[in-house]
């Protein structure tokens, strides 16, 4: 666990450390940071990764859990290894 002390400025902004922005890939423009306020006065800051648009079926409910089940498969060695498009369509065949 690292911590940092950050300096509050006369209009509410902070600046964040560059090794920290760099490390949490937070030093491209326009990248975001939730902040969320707990009830016991803790504040919690976590960085947000934006998806483009044209990625964003990859991150759906439905597609993370076939990703979470695809991995089982692999895990759980329920796969198998062909070499090239003859040997598949000869597996599949078979």
């Amino acid at each position: 666990m690292k911590t940092h002390i950050l300096t509050v400025q006369s209009r509410g902004t902070v600046s964040l450390p560059v090794q920290l922005r760099r490390r949490l890939h937070l030093d491209q423009a326009d990248s975001q940071i939730k902040l969320i306020e707990h009830d016991d006065g803790r504040v919690e800051l976590l960085p947000v990764v934006v998806v483009p648009a044209d990625q964003a079926w990859f991150w759906t409910d439905r597609w993370q859990a076939m990703e979470r089940e695809a991995d089982a498969d692999i895990a759980g060695g329920r796969v198998v290894v062909v070499e090239g498009v003859d040997d598949l369509i000869a597996h599949l065949d078979s």
